[in-house]
C-alpha cells in the first residue's frame, strides 16, 4: 500500500518541497523548477486540505489520479479539491519545466462570493485525464492572472489585499470555465461518441436484472461505466444536450415507463418496481413532474 502524505497547510506543503515559507499563509504559487526534493515523493500519494491548480508545460513525471495514469502534454491544467489524492509514480528532476502550482486554502475564500460559488467550478472534481488543454493565447490570460496574484501577495498586506487576491483568483477560475466550455465544443465528435455510449449503457442496464438488484442507475455508476468522473459526464451532457446525467436518466426511465403504461396491463406499482424504484410513490412523483400528469392519467388518456 502506498504511503499517503497529508498536507494540512500551505506552509507545510512548501516546506516538504524545500521551498521558502509562503508570503501569504493561505495561498502560494511556486514553479516546479524550484522544487528541491521532488524525488522524495516518488511512489507516494499526496492528499491536502486545500485546492490545487497545476499547470504543466511539458512532461514532468507521471501521475495517477483515480484509476488513470496520465502523462502531461503541453499547456495542461489540472484541478484538485481538498481531500483528493494525487499519486506520483516517479519524479524525474530532468523533466522539470516552466510548470507551476497554485495552492489556496478554503479559509482564503470562506467569507467571499467565491467561497459561496466554488460548487459551480465542477472541474475540481474531474479526473486528471479530463484535464484542461489550453492554447498559447489562453495560456497568456491565465499567466497574467497568476502573476497578478503573486504580485499582490508579495506586497505589504493592507485591507484590500485579500479582496484583490480573491478577485483575481475568481477571474482565473471563470476563464478556466470558459476554456472548458471551448474544449467541450472542439471535442464534439468525441462527445457524440460518449452520448451514444451513455444511451447504450441505459439500454443494457434496463435489459438486465440490475434495476431489481440495484435500483435506478446513479450518476456515479454511469460515470464509472463510461470511465468518466460524474461531474465531467454531467457537464459534457449538459453542454451537448441541455440535460445533465440525472435528467437523462429520468428522461430514459420516463420514456420506458410510457411504453409500459400503454402496452401492458401491469399495475403502476409493478412498473415502478421493474424500473428500479423502491417506492411506487417516488415513481409517480417523478413521472408527474416530467410529464405534467400522473401515470394513471397518462394511461387512461392515451
Amino acid at each position: 500500500m502506498r504511503e499517503i502524505i497529508e498536507f494540512k497547510s500551505v506552509s507545510q506543503a512548501l516546506a516538504a518541497m524545500g521551498l521558502e515559507k509562503p508570503m501569504h499563509p493561505l495561498i502560494s504559487i511556486f514553479y516546479h523548477r524550484d522544487i528541491k526534493n521532488g524525488s522524495t515523493f516518488s511512489g507516494k500519494s499526496i492528499a491536502s486540505s486545500f485546492y490545487i491548480i497545476e499547470y504543466k508545460d511539458g512532461k514532468a513525471g507521471s501521475f495517477n489520479y483515480g484509476r488513470t495514469n496520465y502523462d502531461f502534454e503541453e499547456g495542461t491544467l489540472i484541478f484538485l479539491a481538498p481531500g483528493q489524492v494525487l499519486t506520483v509514480d516517479e519524479w524525474e528532476e530532468d523533466d522539470a519545466t516552466n510548470g507551476w502550482t497554485l495552492l489556496f486554502h478554503p479559509d482564503l475564500i470562506r467569507k467571499s462570493h467565491l467561497g459561496q460559488s466554488m460548487k459551480n467550478y465542477s472541474y475540481f472534481s474531474y479526473e486528471v485525464n479530463e484535464a484542461l488543454h489550453i492554447s498559447d493565447k489562453e495560456k497568456r490570460v491565465i499567466e497574467d492572472l497568476k502573476d497578478k496574484i503573486v504580485w499582490e501577495y508579495n506586497q505589504n498586506m493592507d485591507r484590500q489585499s485579500q479582496k484583490l487576491i480573491v478577485t483575481s483568483l475568481e477571474l482565473l477560475l471563470d476563464y478556466c470555465t470558459r476554456y472548458y466550455n471551448r474544449q467541450f465544443i472542439t471535442r464534439e465528435n468525441l462527445n457524440s461518441d460518449i452520448i451514444t455510449r451513455f444511451e447504450l449503457l441505459m439500454k443494457s442496464y434496463y435489459d438486465s436484472n440490475k434495476p431489481y438488484e440495484n435500483g435506478l442507475p446513479s450518476v456515479k455508476y454511469c460515470g464509472e461505466e463510461l470511465n468518466l468522473s460524474p461531474n465531467y459526464l454531467s457537464d459534457l451532457l449538459k453542454k451537448e444536450t441541455g440535460k445533465n446525467t440525472q435528467e437523462h436518466i429520468h428522461y430514459y426511465v420516463i420514456e420506458r415507463a410510457k411504453s409500459r403504461l400503454l402496452n401492458s396491463v401491469d399495475s403502476i406499482a409493478q412498473i415502478a418496481y421493474d424500473l428500479g424504484f423502491e417506492y411506487p410513490q417516488n415513481f409517480s412523483k417523478i413521472f408527474k413532474k416530467k410529464t405534467g400528469v400522473s401515470p394513471t392519467t397518462f394511461r387512461n388518456v392515451n
